[in-house]
């Protein structure tokens, strides 16, 4: 083969070279698939985190099961979330229970002053048995003060939880004939206190009672009793308390 014609067949393959190795880089590029952002996971928590529930009947879960009422279903939700840790629930509730009632058996019990968190749902009690508001002035500050004594001495492991409105139930609109406006405007009173006394004082507050407003137009957001949230009213709490206790926990 003559030397000039031999350099033209070397020129010529490297050519086909090249234009192949440009189509296989083209061809694996066109198939590695983008990359995706993977959310970041949550920071880890202690090996046990331990949470206290103080209210009254709807924080028992009156006429739910026991694992459908909030504090067990907020539980689960957190141990889906952090299955890494234990999460351990202690409840102090009872039907019928107003602030003084809740007051005394805080007292009485004498609960270690170790949770991570404490949740506070209380006083319509006080509303339904016509107690002075003056009452409810004056408690549920000491309540507060307790739930924040209670949380490791750290109100920023306190979440208080705005009181439910039974006027919207078939109890309130049967056994409490044209009551339902005067109901809904008390425990407007006894919220708004609540919320500008933890606004106030930097405590984490959450409303759902617009949630329980809807309890004759959705019957199924009320228990078989007529007058409790149900299991699904529950499930929509914790929507909106869960976000509050993630922030709670990973400070």
């Amino acid at each position: 083969m003559k030397p000039h014609f031999k350099q033209i067949v070397i020129v010529i393959l490297s050519i086909f070279l090249l234009s192949c190795s440009s189509d296989e880089t083209k061809s694996e590029t066109a198939i590695i698939p983008p990359t995706t952002q993977v959310p970041n996971d949550p920071l880890p928590l202690p090996a046990t985190v331990n949470y206290l529930a103080l209210g009254d009947s709807y924080t028992i879960g009156e006429s739910v099961c026991e694992t459908c009422r909030y504090p067990e279903q907020l539980k689960s939700s957190l141990k889906a979330i952090y299955p890494q840790s234990n999460f351990s629930l202690k409840i102090i509730a009872k039907t019928g229970w107003t602030t003084t009632n809740l007051i005394s058996a805080i007292n009485n019990q004498n609960p270690d002053s170790n949770y991570d968190l404490v949740t506070l749902l209380i006083g319509v009690n006080n509303q339904y048995q016509g107690r002075d508001f003056s009452i409810y002035e004056k408690e549920f500050p000491a309540l507060v003060t307790k739930a924040i004594m209670l949380a490791k001495g750290d109100k920023r492991n306190v979440l208080i939880i705005s009181i439910p409105d039974y006027a919207y139930t078939t109890f309130g609109t049967t056994q409490m004939q044209g009551q339902g406006m005067r109901i809904s405007n008390e425990i407007n009173e006894y919220n708004s206190f609540a919320e500008h006394y933890c606004t106030t004082n930097g405590v984490p507050f959450v409303s759902i009672t617009d949630i329980t407003r809807k309890g004759l137009e959705k019957p199924n957001l009320v228990a078989a009793d007529g007058l409790h949230p149900s299991a699904a009213a529950y499930t929509l709490f914790i929507e909106r308390i869960l976000p509050k206790v993630k922030m709670i926990l990973q400070d």
